[in-house]
């Protein structure tokens, strides 16, 4: 780092995704199971592409947050979408390579990919 303007993008960028991690009750929610079960199964690349997607797209409405085990240790990454007057989806076995898809479709369009969600694997 050499100048001013470096270290103000830095805390510039970094305000950015901490803003993705506040609770906002008006917005659309995204959150992932960051157990023990979900690391091993590769949540971290999962949330981490959900956060680049959601910057990429500049969605100020979208906040991506993390919990614990949600209990389906078997259909690990999980990722639950949150959108304000509509039912919880969840997603299974998400992939780094699924998040697009589920940015663009679901979150910015208002359409859950079926064929990802936890009734295709039940």
């Amino acid at each position: 780092m050499k100048t001013l303007q470096e270290l103000e993008a830095i805390r510039q960028k970094t305000l950015n995704e901490l803003n993705l991690r506040k609770n906002r009750e008006d917005g659309i929610r995204v959150v992932v199971g960051l157990a023990t079960c979900g690391i091993a199964a590769g949540a971290r690349p999962v949330m981490a592409a959900f956060v680049e997607e959601i910057n990429k797209r500049r969605l100020t409405n979208v906040t991506v947050s993390q919990t614990g085990c949600i209990g389906l240790c078997r259909l690990e990454p999980i990722v639950e979408v949150y959108l304000p007057g509509k039912e919880k989806v969840t997603y299974c076995k998400v992939t780094p390579e699924q998040v697009g898809r589920i940015v663009s479709e679901h979150i910015v369009n208002g359409s859950p990919v079926v064929e990802y969600t936890i009734g295709n694997f039940e």
